[in-house]
């Protein structure tokens, strides 16, 4: 595989992390053509673009972490659109180079210290290496196997089919999937939302109120203390029975599961970062066990993963701490200031 040029800043991941990285390391007066990043999707933000409905808010400081901005990037609540927006500017004002469908498969140390990055479109080198990849990447699935005759009616997003005047059934106890409940009854669909805890304290107070108004209208029906405990196939739909007497079984055309998302420990693990327990051992700057290789983003915040205020902010940390350790910033030289242009709120 060919080798191709070297970097002072190497980031794997092309969503709110990876770009404010990107930003910060322009502000920090990383060299022009310096910066390169990773994104194994055709787009960056994927995560967003996939797991938030048109319209929908993308709420700043969701899990209900203050949205103080420490570095060069900071947002309001915005619309999907006007987030995307905005990290466009980001990524243009950044003057990085991004690689789109480059999935990296292997981390390791050169002699000389430098880190190779091996991907799916050649190899690369690098002083530092930040993986800010979300959790989300990968979204959990159930306990229960899916049988192969329903896996056509079983979704993990609300994107990726357009749904109306259908009968769903909504998993999961959180953010998303009291999104998921708002989006698909405004777009004329039965919902029901089955969570197994015995009330909703996982979503933030807006999305917990929006879907209690939804239930007292009876748009929407919640079964909490509710465990799906298997499906079968029914002529085209799904059957959906419960593991507690007091739910009956449930026929839907679609199951959708928004159970979260987990930490990609395998991957981490190959490159040498140690962890504690299943949480990879970090520094208070996010720095790995390995020189050089830093974390960001959803990964620093163990697997409920973070706010995209804590994203950029997790991002200026571990820059700060380059800055002062690897050598690869020039502050006072061509780099300095706000990226991404203002806010849509300035």
């Amino acid at each position: 595989m060919p080798l191709e040029s070297d970097f002072e800043l190497l980031i794997i991941g092309a969503g709110p992390a990876g770009i404010a990285l990107a930003a910060e390391g322009r502000a920090a007066g990383v060299r022009p053509g310096g910066i390169l990043v990773l994104e194994r999707a055709a787009e960056h933000s994927w995560i967003i673009r996939k797991y938030y409905p048109p319209s929908k808010p993308v709420l700043a400081n969701y899990k209900g972490i203050e949205a103080k901005c420490e570095g060069v990037l900071c947002i309001p609540d915005l619309t999907r659109e006007e987030t995307l927006t905005y990290l466009d500017a980001a990524i243009r004002d950044s003057g990085a180079r991004v690689r789109y469908q480059e999935e990296v498969f292997r981390i390791g140390t050169e002699p000389d210290g430098r880190l190779r990055v091996e991907s799916t479109g050649g190899v690369f080198r690098a002083r530092v290496v930040v993986i800010a990849i979300g959790i989300l990447g990968r979204p959990a699935r159930p306990s229960y196997p899916i049988p192969r005759e329903v896996k056509e009616q079983v979704l993990f997003d609300v994107t990726g089919e357009e749904l109306s005047d259908r009968d769903l059934l909504v998993v999961g106890g959180g953010d998303t999937a009291a999104e998921y409940c708002q989006f698909l009854v405004q777009s004329g669909n039965r919902v029901t939302l089955s969570y197994r805890g015995p009330a909703l304290s996982r979503p933030n107070p807006i999305n917990r109120d929006s879907v209690l108004a939804l239930e007292r209208q009876r748009r929407l029906e919640v079964r909490l203390s509710s465990n799906v405990a298997f499906l079968e196939a029914a002529d085209g739909r799904v059957l959906v029975r419960f593991g507690e007497a007091g739910w009956p079984p449930l026929e839907v055309d679609r199951v959708i599961y928004a159970l979260g998302g987990t930490t990609p420990e395998n991957f981490l693990k190959s490159a040498g970062i140690e962890f504690d327990g299943p949480q990879p051992r970090l520094s208070k700057s996010f720095g790995t066990s390995v020189p050089g290789l830093f974390l960001a983003g959803d990964l620093t915040a163990g697997r409920t993963g973070g706010s995209i205020i804590l994203a950029f902010n997790t991002a200026a940390a571990a820059m700060r701490r380059i800055c002062e350790d690897h050598g690869i910033c020039d502050i006072g030289g061509e780099g300095g200031g706000r990226s991404g242009g203002e806010t849509p709120a300035d």
